[in-house]
């Protein structure tokens, strides 16, 4: 079958789901949304080792966990939220908040998190009675496809409409452009490479993508050095350094550099010479596209040093690399999704923090930063300061982002960077984003409004401020 044929065969499957799906009630939607987690958790350690076999990255029993947050978490968090029909009710205001589904979704799921992210957003499209159509990175066609289909045969038992779930079998870039942009579609959902998430936002269609997350973390002078540092490590080695709010960057004070600097050694680092750096940015970085080279992404710290032909310490677990600057011109401190973290030493908290805005803006704006502290101004200070979607407090950055195991933000493995990023939302994005609300609005008179001299107003006679302060009389 032609490409065409099979993106209109999709979509047309794709509007008549949707049709059947927006009779549904909400206690049809959670018996199907149920069936389907159930299925998913069921077959997260299958799916988990088919991923690290097809795709050659990352660590299996991590990528469990991946799978589990997908499921597990993502249900818990909106197993009770509620998607059809009236969904609030405001006697005060005289608002009423209906649910509508939005329609057939695009999912674009990306090599580094296949499966857990074919999880996700399946079952936050299904929430919310949308059809969705996945369309997976070339290098994770398999173990996406198996995802779909145990996720689909789950809900179908579940008396769900026929093709609510399809996985995209043409996965061709251009294939997935032309399903882009298609009329027929709603919403695309965006996870992926740069490029990608440019291409779903020029398509015409609505989309919701996600921005590079170059994520500096500062361990302050105050901070649990001890502390800081395992959680440091524990969260640049999960998966090998694969999720996209990971640390990239590590910038310490001076006058506790020496403590952290042993405390990094004795945890698994290594800190590269400068020869050793240059050999790590010809196989970690491709400098003629200005990316990093997919060859060591989601590899471990001993088979990078191998491809750059240095000599490591047995057990090394992190590669951390001293700059003396940030940008192109030093190409590790950049986005790099292995464990090789760039790392600075700063005079003190102001020039620290100015260091962490510059990396902040060299590739990862509105995403994510990180601080270790126990001052609680230095904390503050530092946060109005980053442009993040995320502050991440004494956290493991990768596991504490896509929230739910280290606090309360919303479980989610597509994580929105702003208009810094050139997304829509900063949030963790969930169900409640595939919603369209429709409100009814009950009259209401503003009583404030109707007392005012209506030929003040008009005439322009008197100021803003007399008018405003009229408005406000009684109030």
């Amino acid at each position: 079958m032609c490409a065409a044929k099979i993106v209109d065969e999709a979509l047309d499957n794709a509007v008549q789901a949707a049709g059947i799906f927006s009779q549904f009630s909400q206690e049809d939607t959670d018996r199907v949304v149920e069936a389907v987690f159930s299925a998913g958790f069921s077959s997260r350690t299958a799916l988990a080792k088919m991923a690290v076999e097809e795709t050659k990255l990352g660590i299996y029993e991590d990528k469990v966990i991946k799978n589990t947050v997908a499921t597990l978490l993502v249900y818990d968090s909106i197993s009770r939220e509620k998607t059809v029909g009236i969904i609030s009710e405001n006697f005060d205001t005289g608002i009423i908040e209906i649910a509508q589904p939005l329609g057939p979704i695009l999912a674009i799921i990306p090599m580094t998190n296949p499966t857990s992210t074919t999880l996700f957003k399946i079952l936050i499209a299904l929430k919310t009675r949308n059809p969705i159509i996945i369309s997976a990175h070339h290098r994770a066609i398999n173990s996406c496809r198996e995802t779909v289909r145990i996720c689909y045969e789950a809900a179908l038992k579940a008396d769900a409409p026929e093709n609510c779930i399809q996985f995209f079998e043409r996965g061709s870039r251009e294939d997935t452009q032309e399903l882009m942009r298609d009329p027929r579609l709603a919403l695309i959902l965006a996870t992926g490479s740069g490029s990608v998430v440019k291409a779903a936002y020029s398509s015409g269609t609505p989309a919701i993508g996600v921005g590079a997350g170059n994520v500096p973390v500062f361990i302050e002078k105050s901070a649990d050095i001890p502390f800081s540092v395992s959680q440091i490590m524990l969260s640049k080695t999960f998966d090998n350094g694969t999720v996209c709010a990971s640390e990239q960057s590590l910038v310490v004070e001076k006058s506790i550099s020496a403590s952290v600097r042993q405390e990094l050694v004795a945890n698994g680092a290594h800190f590269l010479s400068p020869a050793e750096i240059k050999a790590v940015e010809k196989v970690a970085y491709d400098s003629g596209k200005d990316v990093m080279n997919v060859d060591i992404v989601g590899k471990s710290a001993g088979h990078i040093a191998s491809l750059a032909g240095i000599k490591i310490p047995a057990g090394t677990r992190v590669l951390l690399a001293p700059l003396g600057g940030v940008g192109k011109e030093w190409p590790l401190s950049a986005e790099i999704l292995a464990p090789i973290l760039a790392y600075y030493e700063c005079d003190d908290f102001s020039s620290a923090a100015n260091l962490c805005i510059d990396l902040n803006f060299f590739g990862g704006i509105g995403h994510t930063a990180a601080i270790y502290s126990n001052d609680e101004a230095k904390i503050r200070e530092f946060s109005i300061l980053m442009n993040a979607g995320r502050i991440l407090v004494n956290t493991p950055s990768s596991q504490g982002a896509v929230g739910g195991i280290y606090n309360t933000l919303l479980p989610s493995l597509t994580l929105g960077c702003g208009t810094g990023g050139k997304n829509i939302t900063t949030d963790n994005i969930s169900a409640k984003h595939l919603l369209n609300i429709q409100r009814i609005c009950r009259r209401r008179s503003n009583e404030r409004f109707m007392r005012l001299d209506m030929k003040s107003v008009m005439d322009g006679a008197r100021t803003a401020d007399e008018l405003l302060a009229e408005y406000n009389k009684n109030f």
